[in-house]
């Protein structure tokens, strides 16, 4: 027992004393100091959100198409005898020109046939006309005064007349059908096709070509129900002299060049399509060989253009810069004083390549964080800087000191990193 206790005793006192040293180093020790400064913010840049006047656009395409575009064919049939040079394809024809002459020799000779039958209807209604005058004349010397209309050769008279006019039908018809084998242009433009050729005989109704007038052409933009009430235009819309309709500018790459023309809309379609659910809107060109070209360029038949129609406009508008809006109604706020970021949801009314158009959800003066941000919630830590219009930044510090710097500062965006060398002020 006494050996036991030699052996157990030291050890226990030495148990003892490890003990009460380490508590006793551990009250002794200093205690940590507690940070003063909040967690480092993440940097994002941040653009201001604005307000101003705006007029609406709607931006879509179509192909151009002639207003007035006829197939030429002859009424009669003959065999074609000549062509005017003007009349090939690309050719630009007069009003009034002559595009094709049909052999007339058949055709002038049923106009000798036709005035000779008048000649002869003429001699028999004056021959008739002086026989009743003998009869009636006879008549009288015998004493006769009940006459029957046969005695005094009224029907023979009758027949005369309507013999006479009959002939001069046909009269009017040989030579309107003479006149007719010269196939005249009905207006002033252009030749798309031609499909016949000297010494071919054609019949009423063969296609001669396709012409088109130059005075106008028109163009039918599809339009979405939305982007119609963003011009402002009801379902049914026509244009008149107290209420013309919208400006619109086309513009096509031709010959390696952008090119402009302006124009402006005149009607919508008469039905929405039942497939897509879109409604044309159709606008038109004046002149565009001649004032309406940009420099020479005519927007031709064919031409597949951008048009940018305007729209409504609207006073006031909250302007939202574009990279600013996170998905369909999203937008970052970022607050400089707190360090903090805000969602809010706003009204779009419109965007375009300069921004996003916005009724409600922010105010002017706030400022639209464009970074990109992943997980972000509300009241998220970060470090505003604010991008100006000539490029410059300013670097917001929140209140009570620094939200955070070195490697962490632009995290939200690592290719902006170098972006701000040099540029805050």
């Amino acid at each position: 027992m006494t050996r036991i206790l030699a052996i157990a005793l030291p050890i226990l006192i030495l148990l003892v004393l490890g003990v009460g040293g380490a508590l006793t180093l551990n009250a002794l020790a200093p205690q940590p100091e507690e940070a003063e400064e909040a967690p480092a913010g993440l940097s994002v840049f941040a653009e201001p959100i604005t307000e101003k006047d705006i007029t609406l656009t709607v931006e879509v395409q179509g192909a151009v198409e002639p207003k007035r575009e006829i197939i030429a064919s002859p009424q009669i049939a003959g065999r074609i005898a000549h062509l005017s040079p003007d009349f090939i394809d690309g050719g630009f024809i007069r009003k009034g020109q002559v595009m094709v002459r049909l052999e007339a020799a058949d055709y002038e000779l049923a106009v000798t046939r036709a005035r000779s039958a008048v000649a002869s209807a003429e001699q028999r209604l004056a021959r008739e006309r002086a026989e009743a005058e003998i009869a009636r004349e006879d008549l009288e010397s015998l004493g006769i005064e009940n006459a029957s209309p046969l005695a005094l050769r009224e029907p023979q008279l009758a027949e005369a007349e309507a013999a006479l006019e009959s002939a001069k039908a046909q009269l009017a018809e040989a030579e309107l059908a003479l006149s007719r084998t010269v196939v005249y242009a009905p207006f002033s433009g252009r030749v798309r096709e031609r499909n016949v050729d000297i010494g071919q005989y054609v019949s009423p109704g063969t296609s001669l070509g396709r012409i088109f007038a130059t005075d106008v052409v028109e163009v039918a933009l599809a339009v979405t129900d939305e982007e119609l009430g963003r011009l402002g235009l009801p379902l049914a819309f026509a244009e008149t002299s107290g209420n013309p309709g919208p400006p619109v500018v086309f513009s096509a790459t031709v010959g390696g060049r952008e090119r402009q023309w302006k124009g402006h809309v005149v009607r919508t379609s008469a039905a929405l399509d039942a497939r897509t659910r879109l409604i044309d809107v159709i606008a038109e060109l004046e002149d565009p060989y001649g004032e309406g070209a940009d420099d020479g360029v005519p927007m031709a038949p064919g031409l597949f253009v951008n048009a940018a129609i305007q729209g409504r406009e609207i006073q006031d508008a909250i302007v939202v810069p574009r990279s600013g809006l996170r998905g369909e109604n999203r937008v970052y706020i970022g607050n400089p004083r707190q360090g903090t970021l805000s969602i809010r949801t706003v009204d779009v009314i419109h965007t375009d390549r300069e921004g996003a158009y916005v009724a409600s959800g922010v105010q002017p003066g706030e400022l639209a964080v464009v970074s990109p941000i992943q997980a972000a919630f509300d009241g998220m830590r970060i470090k505003v800087l604010e991008r100006l219009p000539d490029g410059s930044i300013i670097t917001h510090e929140p209140e009570g000191g620094e939200a955070g710097t070195g490697d962490n500062a632009l995290a939200g965006d690592p290719e902006l990193a170098g972006e701000t060398e040099g540029a805050v002020q």
